[in-house]
Protein backbone atom coordinates (compact mmCIF):
# COMPACT_ATOMS: atom_id res chain seq x y z
CA UNK A 1 0.00 0.00 0.00
CA UNK A 2 1.05 3.75 -1.08
CA UNK A 3 1.43 5.57 2.22
CA UNK A 4 0.00 8.97 3.19
CA UNK A 5 3.82 10.45 3.20
CA UNK A 6 4.04 9.62 -0.74
CA UNK A 7 1.06 10.29 -1.67
CA UNK A 8 1.64 14.01 -0.42
CA UNK A 9 4.83 13.97 -2.12
CA UNK A 10 3.77 12.73 -5.38
CA UNK A 11 1.05 15.70 -5.58
CA UNK A 12 3.73 18.12 -4.27
CA UNK A 13 5.50 17.36 -7.69
CA UNK A 14 3.12 19.24 -10.05
CA UNK A 15 4.53 22.31 -8.60
CA UNK A 16 8.16 23.59 -9.42
CA UNK A 17 8.88 25.41 -6.38
CA UNK A 18 8.55 21.71 -4.70
CA UNK A 19 10.22 19.90 -7.46
CA UNK A 20 13.36 22.11 -6.67
CA UNK A 21 13.46 21.84 -3.50
CA UNK A 22 12.92 17.80 -3.47
CA UNK A 23 15.37 17.50 -6.60
CA UNK A 24 12.31 15.24 -7.82
CA UNK A 25 10.47 15.63 -10.86
CA UNK A 26 7.00 13.30 -11.66
CA UNK A 27 5.96 11.60 -15.16
CA UNK A 28 2.86 10.60 -16.13
CA UNK A 29 1.12 8.63 -18.82
CA UNK A 30 1.33 5.09 -20.57
CA UNK A 31 2.83 6.70 -23.52
CA UNK A 32 5.78 9.26 -22.29
CA UNK A 33 6.86 6.54 -19.57
CA UNK A 34 6.92 3.65 -22.06
CA UNK A 35 9.08 6.09 -24.50
CA UNK A 36 11.39 7.14 -21.47
CA UNK A 37 11.78 3.44 -20.32
CA UNK A 38 12.66 2.62 -23.65
CA UNK A 39 15.62 5.29 -24.21
CA UNK A 40 16.85 4.17 -21.25
CA UNK A 41 16.06 6.69 -19.32
CA UNK A 42 16.52 6.12 -15.48
CA UNK A 43 13.49 6.10 -12.52
CA UNK A 44 13.39 6.64 -8.89
CA UNK A 45 10.21 4.82 -8.83
CA UNK A 46 7.30 3.88 -11.16
CA UNK A 47 3.66 3.44 -9.70
CA UNK A 48 1.48 1.52 -11.30
CA UNK A 49 -2.09 0.23 -11.01
CA UNK A 50 -3.40 -3.71 -12.56
CA UNK A 51 -3.39 -2.05 -15.84
CA UNK A 52 -0.19 -0.59 -16.35
CA UNK A 53 1.56 -3.85 -17.79
CA UNK A 54 4.94 -2.39 -18.26
CA UNK A 55 7.68 -2.49 -15.67
CA UNK A 56 6.78 -0.70 -12.00
CA UNK A 57 8.20 -0.90 -8.60
CA UNK A 58 5.20 -0.39 -6.79
CA UNK A 59 1.85 -1.28 -7.70
CA UNK A 60 -1.30 1.54 -6.95
CA UNK A 61 -4.40 0.94 -6.32
CA UNK A 62 -6.48 3.18 -8.97
CA UNK A 63 -8.10 5.41 -6.02
CA UNK A 64 -4.95 5.93 -4.88
CA UNK A 65 -3.78 7.08 -8.74
CA UNK A 66 -6.58 9.15 -8.76
CA UNK A 67 -5.18 11.40 -5.54
CA UNK A 68 -1.89 10.96 -6.40
CA UNK A 69 -2.35 12.19 -10.22
CA UNK A 70 -1.41 15.41 -11.77
CA UNK A 71 -4.45 14.98 -14.41
CA UNK A 72 -8.04 15.57 -13.91
CA UNK A 73 -8.28 11.83 -15.17
CA UNK A 74 -5.81 9.58 -13.63
CA UNK A 75 -3.59 7.46 -15.69
CA UNK A 76 -2.23 3.87 -14.76
CA UNK A 77 1.34 4.84 -13.96
CA UNK A 78 3.33 7.77 -12.87
CA UNK A 79 6.81 7.35 -12.50
CA UNK A 80 9.61 9.76 -9.86
CA UNK A 81 12.78 10.53 -11.22
CA UNK A 82 15.68 11.91 -10.07
CA UNK A 83 16.92 15.73 -11.29
CA UNK A 84 20.43 15.99 -12.45
CA UNK A 85 21.96 18.92 -13.60
CA UNK A 86 24.29 18.82 -15.99
CA UNK A 87 26.92 21.93 -16.71
CA UNK A 88 28.91 22.75 -19.70
CA UNK A 89 32.72 21.86 -19.78
CA UNK A 90 35.02 24.41 -20.22
CA UNK A 91 35.24 24.91 -24.60
CA UNK A 92 32.37 22.20 -25.07
CA UNK A 93 30.30 24.83 -27.32
CA UNK A 94 32.88 25.53 -29.62
CA UNK A 95 32.21 21.95 -31.26
CA UNK A 96 29.02 20.90 -32.78
CA UNK A 97 25.90 22.39 -32.98
CA UNK A 98 24.27 23.64 -30.06
CA UNK A 99 20.65 25.05 -30.04
CA UNK A 100 20.16 27.56 -26.87
CA UNK A 101 17.09 28.81 -26.28
CA UNK A 102 16.49 32.59 -24.99
CA UNK A 103 13.87 32.70 -22.25
CA UNK A 104 11.20 30.79 -23.99
CA UNK A 105 8.11 30.19 -22.10
CA UNK A 106 6.03 28.00 -23.20
CA UNK A 107 6.66 24.33 -22.54
CA UNK A 108 5.09 22.92 -25.69
CA UNK A 109 7.48 24.82 -27.66
CA UNK A 110 10.49 23.90 -25.32
CA UNK A 111 9.81 20.04 -25.66
CA UNK A 112 9.21 19.97 -29.09
CA UNK A 113 12.12 21.94 -29.31
CA UNK A 114 13.85 19.02 -27.49
CA UNK A 115 12.41 16.62 -30.09
CA UNK A 116 13.86 18.95 -33.03
CA UNK A 117 17.39 18.74 -31.43
CA UNK A 118 17.28 14.95 -31.16
CA UNK A 119 15.26 14.42 -35.15
CA UNK A 120 18.66 16.40 -36.57
CA UNK A 121 21.40 14.82 -33.98
CA UNK A 122 22.24 18.35 -32.35
CA UNK A 123 24.96 17.82 -30.07
CA UNK A 124 23.26 19.76 -26.73
CA UNK A 125 20.76 22.11 -26.15
CA UNK A 126 21.22 24.90 -23.55
CA UNK A 127 18.39 26.36 -21.84
CA UNK A 128 18.12 30.27 -20.04
CA UNK A 129 17.17 30.12 -16.49
CA UNK A 130 13.62 32.02 -17.93
CA UNK A 131 12.60 29.38 -20.17
CA UNK A 132 9.60 27.02 -19.17
CA UNK A 133 10.61 24.28 -16.41
CA UNK A 134 12.99 21.27 -18.12
CA UNK A 135 11.32 19.12 -15.37
CA UNK A 136 7.61 20.22 -15.94
CA UNK A 137 5.37 17.68 -17.01
CA UNK A 138 4.46 19.56 -20.53
CA UNK A 139 8.21 20.34 -21.27
CA UNK A 140 8.93 16.26 -20.98
CA UNK A 141 5.85 14.97 -22.58
CA UNK A 142 5.82 17.55 -25.25
CA UNK A 143 9.71 16.73 -25.94
CA UNK A 144 8.41 12.21 -26.19
CA UNK A 145 11.56 10.36 -25.89
CA UNK A 146 13.63 13.14 -26.41
CA UNK A 147 14.16 13.90 -22.97
CA UNK A 148 16.20 10.85 -22.08
CA UNK A 149 18.37 11.57 -25.19
CA UNK A 150 19.38 15.02 -25.55
CA UNK A 151 22.23 16.50 -23.40
CA UNK A 152 20.44 19.53 -21.87
CA UNK A 153 21.80 22.52 -19.10
CA UNK A 154 20.18 24.86 -17.61
CA UNK A 155 22.55 28.16 -17.78
CA UNK A 156 23.00 32.05 -18.30
CA UNK A 157 23.45 32.13 -22.02
CA UNK A 158 25.38 35.50 -21.77
CA UNK A 159 28.47 33.93 -19.44
CA UNK A 160 27.62 30.48 -21.49
CA UNK A 161 28.49 32.14 -24.77
CA UNK A 162 31.19 34.64 -23.86
CA UNK A 163 34.32 33.55 -25.91
CA UNK A 164 33.00 30.84 -27.58
CA UNK A 165 35.06 30.44 -30.86
CA UNK A 166 32.20 28.91 -32.76
CA UNK A 167 29.73 31.36 -34.63
CA UNK A 168 26.84 32.48 -32.21
CA UNK A 169 23.80 32.65 -34.88
CA UNK A 170 20.84 34.40 -33.37
CA UNK A 171 16.85 34.05 -35.12
CA UNK A 172 16.05 37.69 -35.68
CA UNK A 173 13.89 39.25 -38.68
CA UNK A 174 16.50 41.33 -39.59
CA UNK A 175 18.64 38.60 -40.20
CA UNK A 176 20.40 37.19 -43.35
CA UNK A 177 18.48 34.77 -45.64
CA UNK A 178 18.87 31.48 -43.46
CA UNK A 179 18.76 29.60 -46.53
CA UNK A 180 22.02 30.85 -48.41
CA UNK A 181 23.84 29.81 -45.24
CA UNK A 182 24.51 26.14 -44.66
CA UNK A 183 26.88 23.13 -44.08
CA UNK A 184 27.65 24.97 -40.41
CA UNK A 185 29.50 22.05 -38.87
CA UNK A 186 30.42 23.75 -35.26
CA UNK A 187 27.35 26.49 -34.26
CA UNK A 188 25.04 27.84 -31.93
CA UNK A 189 21.95 28.43 -32.79
CA UNK A 190 19.33 31.30 -30.96
CA UNK A 191 16.34 30.91 -30.51
CA UNK A 192 14.47 33.72 -28.65
CA UNK A 193 11.63 34.03 -26.69
CA UNK A 194 8.07 33.84 -28.12
CA UNK A 195 7.35 37.86 -27.30
CA UNK A 196 10.33 39.33 -27.18
CA UNK A 197 12.94 37.67 -28.93
CA UNK A 198 16.28 37.26 -28.18
CA UNK A 199 17.41 39.19 -25.30
CA UNK A 200 20.08 42.06 -25.65
CA UNK A 201 22.58 39.61 -23.16
CA UNK A 202 22.68 37.08 -26.26
CA UNK A 203 22.65 40.29 -29.00
CA UNK A 204 26.03 41.45 -27.71
CA UNK A 205 27.05 37.94 -28.40
CA UNK A 206 26.28 37.19 -31.85
CA UNK A 207 28.72 36.69 -35.17
CA UNK A 208 25.13 37.30 -37.57
CA UNK A 209 21.30 36.87 -37.10
CA UNK A 210 19.24 34.85 -39.86
CA UNK A 211 15.91 35.16 -40.34
CA UNK A 212 13.73 32.84 -42.76
CA UNK A 213 12.11 34.91 -45.89
CA UNK A 214 8.77 35.37 -45.44
CA UNK A 215 6.23 35.35 -48.42
CA UNK A 216 2.59 35.46 -46.94
CA UNK A 217 0.98 38.13 -44.60
CA UNK A 218 1.59 35.57 -41.19
CA UNK A 219 3.44 38.48 -38.51
CA UNK A 220 5.90 35.66 -37.44
CA UNK A 221 6.53 31.69 -37.16
CA UNK A 222 5.84 29.57 -34.01
CA UNK A 223 9.48 29.77 -32.39
CA UNK A 224 9.81 25.60 -32.86
CA UNK A 225 8.68 25.56 -36.00
CA UNK A 226 11.50 28.16 -36.83
CA UNK A 227 14.06 26.58 -34.99
CA UNK A 228 13.13 22.96 -37.18
CA UNK A 229 13.67 25.30 -40.24
CA UNK A 230 16.68 27.21 -39.28
CA UNK A 231 18.61 23.44 -38.18
CA UNK A 232 17.49 21.96 -41.28
CA UNK A 233 19.65 24.39 -43.57
CA UNK A 234 22.31 24.48 -41.36
CA UNK A 235 22.78 20.76 -41.22
CA UNK A 236 22.84 20.30 -45.42
CA UNK A 237 26.02 19.73 -46.74
CA UNK A 238 27.66 19.95 -42.81
CA UNK A 239 30.08 16.99 -42.31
Amino acid sequence: MITRAELQLLRSLRDKKHREELGLYAVEGEKIVAELLAAGHPFEKIYGTGAWTGRKTHEIGEPEMERASHFPTPSTVLAVGRIRREALEPGELDRGLTLALDGVQDPGNVGTMLRIADWFGLDRVLLSPECADLHSQKVIRASMGSFARVRTIVTALGAALEGTRAPVIGCALEGRDVHGIAGIADAVIVIGSEGGGLSEDVRRRLAYSVTIPRRGGAESLNAAVAAAIVCDNLRRGAR
